[in-house]
């Protein structure tokens, strides 16, 4: 499981521990935090940041979007993790990149200029988390009806929906 109190904090400290790794080289320039977790690499990184991470390690060799998802830590605040899990087949490695949301902001910058299967994929979370995507080409439900009330994966949702 994911221990955010032993991951390596400080873009510094992971560029120190991780030396070796394409990705973290690629993110030297941005706020970072890391921690191997599953055999692969745990990367959060700011909000602002998310895009420009996802531009560097993909030019570092990152090249295929595996998925998107979400967290909902209610009550906690930040309350939303969004992780992009990301595979470099010339490298035959796998990262993930990890941003946090708070719940009375939950929205970031959508990731289709870089991969552009992130789009259905963001529809999903934004349809089942209520998570808003800026600059979303179509950003829509996409597993709801469009007239459902509130988003169901939320912690808070009612168990019997919205009547």
């Amino acid at each position: 499981m994911y221990d955010p109190a032993s991951a390596v904090r400080g873009t510094e400290a992971v560029f120190a521990a991780y030396p070796e790794v394409p990705a973290v080289v690629a993110l030297k320039d941005l706020a970072i935090d890391a921690k191997y977790d599953r055999a692969e690499l745990t990367i959060t990184v700011a909000r602002e940041n998310l895009v420009a991470a996802g531009r560097a390690v993909q030019a570092a060799g990152y090249n295929f979007l595996e998925d998107v998802t979400a967290v909902d830590w209610y009550p906690s605040e930040p309350r939303f993790q969004i992780t992009y899990h990301i595979l470099s087949h010339s490298l035959k490695a796998r990262i993930r990149l990890h941003v946090r949301l708070d719940s009375g902001d939950a929205s970031v910058d959508t990731m289709t200029a870089v991969w552009p299967s992130a789009n259905f994929y963001e529809r999903e979370v934004f349809d089942l988390f209520g998570v808003h995507f800026g600059g979303h080409p179509n950003l829509r439900r996409i597993m709801m009806p469009e007239d459902w009330q509130g988003h169901p994966l939320r912690k808070d949702y009612p168990v019997e929906g919205y009547r």
